[in-house]
């Protein structure tokens, strides 16, 4: 199978991480037969500094013609530092969001046996935990009216959604559950907002009639949180809204220990995105000390929206290996010495 991927390396470690990415993807197209073309083009502070433009129209283009966008990481001290800047490197992120429609973020949140004891929470508590979180991305408080008073005084967001925006995510959610363990956890406050409580309208109608054979529940946010960190390893699949998501996909990021280790995917109708949920790091960048398993796991994401089940069994499989015998960066094992390059040759071996 052949697939056209634009890799959009960012700022910071970013181009380090997903260097180790190509590295198992290509050593994944051998194994299995298949050609993977790579488009590189730049986004966030890098491209700010060659044009002014966090996304230029060259790597837009290069996205919205490829298969798939794996992108590294984005960020620079000398902009975030820096209240004036009229223009930042998130703004590329948010306006490639919008440009691909990518309406449903999935995290994956899961525990590693050899990390356990690094989570915050106690081991009996994490062991086993492995679920995803279905976020709506493009609509909700972050993009409704904003208003704020002629005397500054008072202020508003707008919480919006509509039926169709609802139901395009939920689909997506109740078909992962269904892949998974069967059970869907729908996070809302439908006790004291209305937008809530159509989000429960639409969901429960589409399990009567198209998905009644996958399990639905229902948490408030705020029982959510406490249940996530109470007993996380009880969910398989959660949806929610564009803010309730932002907040507890954090919280889930925690729980293993490392954010060094979570991929995430941003989907649409027609496009999607793939990267880690980590910054850019900047002060690690060039050490050869940045963690590449997150941007691998983006990476076998990846696969797994081309259909190439097996072959992105076979990356988790070589990571897990990886992190049982140790091989990782100081950042999970701090008395390793196993840099960037070590970790991603030790995964892309494996696969080979």
């Amino acid at each position: 199978m052949k697939k056209n991927i634009a890799i959009l390396p960012g700022d910071g470690i970013g181009p380090e991480i997903i260097q180790e990415a190509v590295k198992v993807l290509d050593a994944v197209a051998k194994a299995y037969d298949h050609e993977f073309d790579y488009t590189y083009e730049d986004m966030g502070a890098i491209a700010i500094d060659k044009t002014g433009n966090p996304l230029p129209e060259a790597t837009l283009k290069a996205s919205l013609e490829s298969d798939a966008v794996l992108f590294g990481a984005i960020g620079d001290p000398k902009y975030d530092n820096d209240p004036n800047a009229k223009v930042r490197p998130e703004q590329g992120l948010l306006a490639i969001r919008k440009a691909l429609g990518l309406f449903c973020n999935i995290r994956p949140v899961k525990t590693f046996d050899a990390l356990l004891h690094q989570s915050p929470l106690k081991e009996e508590r994490v062991k086993g935990t492995d679920f995803e979180m279905y976020r709506e991305l493009t609509g909700g408080i972050y993009f409704g009216e904003k208003k704020l008073s002629d005397d500054k005084n008072t202020a508003s967001d707008l919480c919006q959604y509509t039926k169709a925006e609802i139901e395009r995510i939920a689909h997506k959610a109740f078909a992962a559950a269904r892949k998974r363990r069967n059970v869907l956890t729908l996070v809302d406050k439908a006790n004291v907002l209305e937008s809530s409580r159509l989000w429960r309208r639409v969901v429960t109608a589409m399990h009567q009639e198209t998905y009644s054979d996958v399990e639905l529940r229902y948490l408030f946010v705020d029982n959510a949180a406490m249940q996530m960190i109470l007993a996380p390893n009880q969910f398989d699949v959660m949806l929610t809204s564009n803010l309730f998501g932002d907040i507890i996909s954090d919280e889930g990021s925690v729980i293993g220990g490392s954010i060094g280790l979570l991929p995430s995917a941003s989907i649409g109708e027609t496009h999607a995105l793939f990267e880690p949920i980590h910054g850019s790091f900047p002060q690690g960048a060039g050490k050869g000390i940045a963690n590449p398993i997150a941007m691998i796991l983006s990476a076998a994401m990846m696969l797994t929206h081309f259909d190439m089940d097996k072959e992105a069994t076979a990356v988790r499989a070589a990571v897990d290996l990886a992190l049982a015998k140790g091989v990782c960066t100081p950042e999970v094992f701090p008395e390793n010495k196993y840099t960037t390059s070590d970790v991603g040759d030790f995964i892309a071996n494996n696969i080979a």
